[in-house]
């Protein structure tokens, strides 16, 4: 279907290049020439407003024009007629040759249908999850892992080289807070809970516990000789390793690989920081002022400069962040995505300066913003306290709904937009569950295809079938969603949208239902039953690439 758009813009092309000319209009003042779906059903196949575009500029009536280029559009066997509607729209209808072209396209471009060059082997990074090693993963992490893995896998799709890549924020005050919290549960179980005391802002969930009867089962009470600053590093090393190796556990589980684990420490370590800190006060982008080095992100937007190192000579988090993404685009990233929680919106304006200062298109880091998961159960507000005593885990929701309905539900809704995730809707086995409606459309096709091969039935080649057998409403309005995947992959890739690739699974789903519930695909006349056939299994690959963007399983039972 993209290929008959061009063909269609093409005609257009012609048509107002040459009515154009007639009115003496130069090249470059004629408007771009675009072709849009229509949104209501009677107003064609593909739709432009190009006449009403030229006519400002002409003085001239929308609809005169309209009629104008319309008389000017040369002859297709893949349009079958050309109106003029409302103000001044061209509307375009095609023939059934298309329905043809679409099941070409798809049958025969199997795990390949719909892909695209957009991003034509270009690098690109995407960064997620990135989360603190303080604690198990909650079920916001859990939105930005499947976010951050279908935007990847959709990228991938579209032409693009992708790696993904989790942050260890193993550096900081946090990592301090974690080592203190469970030293102090340590001497707390020991019953000496004056030796350590629990630290203000430390971490109390009752995990940390866990961690301390861990070194105590391991160590047993040989710390209560050692002075505290000695035996802090073993609290911390093992806090961190144990809780890191479990955060990587929950994401395999849930199906999210990355191809890095980078180090917050090795920023330090290899010199990144004091390396990217140089460059900006080599270009004049950094300055000292009250003891302290600040970065004049003003310069390039922000709304105010920023610290770099304090007046103590400590490094500020933003000094970090910044040699990071320094170092991503020395690593030769065209493309580098972010994505983080909404809470750090206010984070975005200097980081986009920074990746300017460091010689680099802002346009290059793109961030995606997570917005909070709202956990119902029937429609009631799920409490975000559990045995962890500070959130519901990412594991708690998986061992409760599965990782399929857990990734589908979490692309339900732009990333920025608010998330209601009802627990036991995610579970019912019905077509109220979104994830069952979509999974249960393929396992039906499954199952037709199980059928005709008991019948010795093979799937046919399109270009051997009668489409103009497919004359039905529920034929058409399936064919033409089919026909819209390779679009929505574009769209999808361009705008790092990865939810409109579950919009379209549903869409899709809904299409095949409606297509089912109508009409009988075998046991009719065998011509007819061939075309929906091939109707069927174009159905099947559109339906089985969108749900492997979503890295979403397609069933072959339900």
């Amino acid at each position: 279907m993209k290929e008959v758009s061009l063909l269609f813009r093409d005609l257009l092309t012609e048509a107002v290049t040459g009515f154009a000319k007639e009115r003496g209009m130069l090249p470059g003042d004629v408007p771009e020439i675009q072709l849009e779906r229509p949104r209501h059903e009677g107003q064609g196949d593909w739709a432009s407003n190009i006449a009403m575009l030229m006519a400002k500029r002409l003085g001239l009536r929308p609809r005169d024009v309209a009629a104008e280029i319309v008389s000017r559009i040369g002859s297709d066997p893949h349009l079958e007629k050309i109106e003029v509607a409302g103000p001044g729209f061209i509307n375009f209808f095609v023939t059934n040759l298309w329905i043809r072209d679409v099941l070409e396209a798809a049958v025969k471009g199997r795990e390949n249908y719909g892909r695209s060059e957009q991003g034509k082997g270009r690098k690109v990074q995407v960064e997620f999850v990135s989360a603190n090693p303080t604690g198990p993963l909650h079920v916001g992490h859990g939105r930005g892992a499947a976010v951050g893995d279908m935007t990847a896998s959709l990228l991938e799709y579209a032409g693009w080289q992708v790696e993904r890549e989790y942050y260890i924020n193993d550096a900081g005050l946090q990592m301090n807070l974690l080592g203190q919290s469970t030293q102090a549960r340590y001497f707390e179980i020991l019953g000496c809970p004056e030796k350590a005391p629990f630290p203000e802002n430390g971490y109390k969930g009752d995990y940390i516990y866990d961690l301390a009867r861990e070194v105590l089962e391991r160590d047993g009470n040989v710390y209560l000789d050692v002075p505290l600053e000695e035996s802090f590093p073993v609290f911390q090393e093992h806090a961190a390793k144990t809780i890191l190796e479990g955060i990587r556990e929950d994401l395999s589980r849930f199906g999210v690989h990355f191809d890095v684990w980078f180090s917050e420490k090795s920023l330090y370590e290899k010199g990144l920081v004091e390396s990217a800190l140089s460059f900006l006060k080599e270009r004049g982008h950094a300055y000292e002022k009250d003891g302290a080095l600040w970065f004049r992100t003003t310069a390039f937007g922000d709304d105010k400069d920023r610290v770099l190192v304090r007046s103590n000579g400590v490094t500020t988090y933003f000094a970090s962040d910044v040699a990071y993404h320094k170092d991503k685009f020395d690593r030769g990233f065209d493309l580098v995505i972010d994505v983080w929680g909404a809470d750090h919106h206010g984070y975005v304006p200097r980081m986009k300066a920074a990746v300017e200062a460091l010689g680099k298109n802002r346009e290059a880091l793109q961030i995606l913003l997570i917005q909070f998961v709202n956990l119902l159960r029937g429609g009631q507000q799920v409490s975000m306290s559990t045995r962890s005593g500070e959130f519901v885990t990412l594991k708690e929701v998986l061992d409760e709904v599965g990782v399929d309905a857990a990734r589908f539900f979490f692309a339900m809704r732009r990333c920025d937009s608010h998330l209601d995730f009802d627990l036991e809707l995610a579970k019912k086995a019905s077509t109220d569950n979104p994830v069952f409606y979509v999974q249960y459309a393929h396992a039906r096709i499954q199952s037709i295809m199980r059928e005709a091969a008991s019948r010795k039935m093979d799937i046919p080649e399109p270009f051997s079938v009668d489409v103009n057998l497919l004359l039905e409403p529920e034929e058409k309005a399936l064919a033409k969603r089919i026909a819209r995947f390779p679009e929505e992959v574009e769209k999808a890739a361009s705008e790092l949208a990865a939810h409109r690739i579950a919009f379209f699974a549903y869409d899709l789903a809904a299409d095949f239902h409606a297509f089912y519930n109508a009409h009988r695909v075998l046991g009719v006349e065998e011509p007819l039953s061939k075309a929906r056939l091939c109707l069927v299994e174009a159905t099947r690959v559109a339906l089985t690439n969108a749900l492997a963007i979503l890295r979403v399983e397609a069933p072959e039972r339900m």
